[in-house]
């Protein structure tokens, strides 16, 4: 099995977030939200949103980036065909990188099960 995060994995433009913030599912907890919507790929996308002013630094929003790529590209092959965004809220920062992987294999769960309606 191939673990990287190539380009196709990505959401992309800004009609790719634009379809998913219209019409998802989201699973979200005090530190993040992860809304999901149906693709008609194979395979899962991510795209991510760290606003400035939810995580001021620089050094935080990167971290909270490359903690979150990393969960995805080890679960890409266990998550179903859907485009996934990952919001930041202000309190992400303060979570340890254990604590912010657990939490986010819990909602990566949650949302790979087959929807109700």
């Amino acid at each position: 099995m191939n673990y990287d995060f190539s380009r196709e994995l990505r959401l992309l433009t800004p009609e790719d977030y634009k379809s998913v913030f219209k019409q998802a599912h989201r699973a979200g907890s005090p530190h993040f939200t992860i809304l999901a919507r149906e693709n008609s790929l194979s395979h899962p996308r991510l795209g991510l949103a760290v606003p400035k002013k939810q995580i001021k630094t620089a050094v935080g929003r990167n971290k909270f980036k490359r903690i979150t790529r990393e969960s995805f590209r080890n679960k890409q092959h266990s998550l179903p065909a859907k485009d996934f965004v990952v919001i930041a809220k202000k309190s992400a920062q303060e979570l340890s990188n254990e604590d912010f992987n657990k939490l986010l294999d819990k909602l990566w769960h949650r949302l790979s099960r087959p929807s109700r309606g």
